[in-house]
């Protein structure tokens, strides 16, 4: 799920004397929980469909919070009063959160995925999958890179992995007719290159190259999958490898900053490449004591 979160301030505890800034509040919000622990006023209004409780919803830790945004739609700002019970509770969050303190957040909700419709699709055999449309195949998969794309997005590399390796299987799998066949090219090519970075981040340059090269299949002149086979060369050492990859995405997108940063880079490093190769050849061969040369019969 995609989002922000605003905490915009802490009110105090449902015992304080005469009228509590909650109280003011609260008179005008509307009760989502049933016992007007969650409370909610809508400042901008959302779009579509509400929230469902399938949807995906990533490092929410407090209960209040998910009832909110299960009454929201796209685009969908609002503001919150969480009781104790559904925020922080008895124990409350020092330094900054007061036991049974009553919160407010305001909430944007961005977007939101759907992993339901995606999971059962994955679940059916090869068989049961041929019988929808490709339609319904290319939106499954585009929700698997989604989800791949918010992963990848809080550095969970592993997980990110494995829902772009589903999206490709399920492209892989799809014969499609000629004339939709660009269709699933498409698809495929966007997976393969968040596949190449992802590996990249989990250290396996090889990997990554592979990835790389198999989006290149699809896409010849594709900067970025020249960039990442580039990248993946950099750190497998094969620095003449790395010099055509990053040349050719130079010539792709001659202004690319971060192409022209990695060839910088590639430049260093074969330096410091040739000059441990020349100090070492020295070594070997440099006369000895006795006159005779290292490394001689």
């Amino acid at each position: 799920m995609g989002g922000s979160a605003r905490n915009q301030g802490v009110l105090e505890g449902d015992d304080a004397p005469g009228q509590s800034p909650y109280q003011r509040l609260s008179q005008r919000m509307l009760d989502i929980s049933g016992d007007r622990g969650v409370l909610k006023d809508v400042i901008r209004e959302g779009a579509g469909e509400l929230v469902t409780p399938d949807a995906s919803v990533l490092d929410i830790t407090l209960w209040g919070m998910e009832l909110g945004l299960l009454s929201m739609r796209r685009g969908e700002l609002a503001r919150f009063l969480f009781k104790p019970t559904y925020a922080y509770g008895t124990l409350g969050c020092p330094p900054l959160i007061p036991p049974n303190t009553t919160v407010l957040f305001e909430i944007e909700l961005l977007d939101f995925l759907d992993s339901a419709e995606s999971d059962k699709f994955c679940a059916l055999s090869a068989e049961q999958q041929d019988q929808f449309p490709l339609q319904k195949v290319l939106k499954v998969a585009a929700t698997e890179r989604e989800f791949g794309n918010y992963l990848f997005r809080q550095n969970r590399f592993y997980d990110a992995k494995v829902r772009y390796k589903r999206a490709l299987l399920l492209l892989h799998r799809r014969e499609a007719p000629l004339e939709e066949q660009h269709l699933v090219e498409a698809a495929k090519l966007l997976v393969l290159l968040n596949l190449s970075f992802t590996y990249l981040k989990l250290d396996r340059p090889t990997r990554a190259l592979h990835f790389g090269e198999q989006a290149l299949i699809i896409d010849q002149k594709n900067a970025k999958a020249l960039f990442r086979c580039g990248q993946a060369c950099l750190l497998m050492t094969e620095y003449e490898k790395a010099r055509d990859f990053l040349v050719r995405a130079q010539k792709e997108q001659p202004f690319n900053h971060d192409v022209n940063n990695e060839l910088k880079k590639l430049a260093s490093y074969y330096r410091d490449y040739v000059d441990k190769e020349k100090e070492m050849c020295h070594r070997m061969f440099a006369p000895c004591e006795n006159g005779s040369t290292v490394g001689e019969n």
